[in-house]
Order: structure tokens, then C-alpha cells, then sequence
């Protein structure tokens, strides 16, 4: 990126700035994004529907096992699970910053999980489990499937379908349901989207208007929970 285009994207409002950073597709433009500190998705703390789902005991989520959130960000939900589900949970992010901060996060004396929390560089569709072992038991995706090209969303669904353990869950945190709009990222979303994706390899278990959106979030999200068939 040019000094005069690093200036007029500098002028832009931070989710028009995310999208001429990372217009050309090419997933190694979120860590300029991630250099500039353009994150908007990033709440500096776990999802509240991500906690409400999980505290409220309405799933009946594995105990043990391993957990993956692809687009990690900053690594508060990684840790979050890791605490909460006491699974081991990996983070993976193709930005090289965020994976850095995440680990810092993790570092920091005021994080006690009792889980294991740990966090990758690596593209999330190019994992391919060599055994069943090398499932996981949940995955939890909030913005990622949003900020990846809608033409990949089958990919998505069938990377979904190949990484979960059957009988696991997919956590998805459905946001920002807006007016529809070609423009993104993040991407126009709705929950059939996702089930159009996955098909029959997934049973939708819970649906859920959450009560503990943030503040910019209220309205505009569902919290989704998806069970391997």
C-alpha cells in the first residue's frame, strides 16, 4: 500500500478503512489491518452471547476434547472456552499481529484458564485432519464466516463438516444482520446462510436473540449453536 493510499484509507470510517485494506482477497492484507489497529470486530473482551450460551447450561457442551476458533482475532473467546469448557482450544489467525497479541493475552498474569489455550498462524482451509482424533469437539466462529468472500461459504460449510467430530457442536455468532448489501467485508449474513451451507451434515440446536448483545451489537445478532450429525 502506497503513502497516498495509506492516507485515504486513514480518512475513511474504520469499516470502510478494514475494506480497502483487504480488498484484493488475499488473506496476508488482515495483518495491515492489524498493523494500523483498524479492528472493529475486536470488543477487547469474549462475546457476551458466547458466554450466555455457554452458562446457561441450555447445551450440554463436552467437557474434555479440543475446541478450534478459526479468525481468532485477539484470543479473548479462545481463552474464554479454555476456561470455560476446559477444552483444549487453539486459536488460528492468518495475521501474524494478531496471533502475537493473542499470545501476549495469554501471557498476562490476569489470564488463569484451566484449559489449554494455545494460538497458530495458519489458514483454517487448508487444515486437513489425518484422523478422527485430529477433530474437535466444538469450533466457535464469530466474523470469520462474515469476513471471508461469500463465493467460499460452501468451502466453509464442508471444511465445517470435515473438522467437527461427528456429534460435536459449531458455535456461530450471527452478526451483523443488516440490510442486505453486496459490499463487505463483514459480509451480508443471515442464519439460512449458514444453513444453506451446511446442509444435512449439521442439525440446528439452539436459535436464540441474545440478552447480553453489546451495545452495538443489539438487534443485529443471534447466537446459533450446530450439532454434527
Amino acid at each position: 500500500m502506497s503513502s497516498n493510499d495509506t492516507a485515504a484509507v486513514a480518512s475513511l470510517p474504520d469499516v470502510a478503512k478494514v475494506r480497502e485494506i483487504v480488498e484484493s482477497g488475499d488473506p496476508a492484507t488482515w495483518d495491515l489491518a492489524w498493523q494500523a489497529g483498524i479492528t472493529p470486530w475486536d470488543a477487547g473482551e469474549s462475546q457476551p452471547p458466547l458466554r450466555e450460551v455457554v452458562e446457561s447450561g441450555a447445551i450440554d457442551f463436552p467437557r474434555q476434547g479440543r475446541a478450534l476458533v478459526p479468525g481468532c482475532g485477539s484470543g479473548y473467546d479462545v481463552i474464554y472456552i479454555a476456561s470455560a469448557l476446559r477444552l483444549d482450544t487453539i486459536g488460528m489467525e492468518v495475521a501474524p499481529t494478531a496471533v502475537a497479541k493473542a499470545r501476549a493475552l495469554l501471557a498476562s498474569n490476569e489470564i488463569q484458564t484451566p484449559g489449554r489455550a494455545s494460538f497458530e498462524l495458519g489458514d483454517f482451509f487448508t487444515l486437513n485432519p489425518s484422523s478422527p482424533e485430529d477433530r474437535f469437539d466444538v469450533i466457535y466462529d464469530y466474523t470469520f464466516f462474515v469476513a471471508i468472500p461469500p463465493a467460499r461459504r460452501p468451502e466453509w460449510g464442508r471444511q465445517m463438516s470435515s473438522l467437527v467430530k461427528p456429534g460435536g457442536f459449531l458455535v456461530t455468532l450471527v452478526w451483523p444482520i443488516d440490510a442486505p448489501t453486496e459490499v463487505g467485508p463483514p459480509f451480508f449474513v443471515r442464519v439460512e446462510h449458514y444453513e444453506d451451507v451446511l446442509g444435512d451434515n449439521f442439525v440446528k440446536v439452539f436459535d436464540k436473540v441474545p440478552e447480553t448483545s453489546l451495545p452495538r451489537h443489539a438487534g443485529k445478532e443471534r447466537i446459533v449453536v450446530w450439532k454434527r450429525s
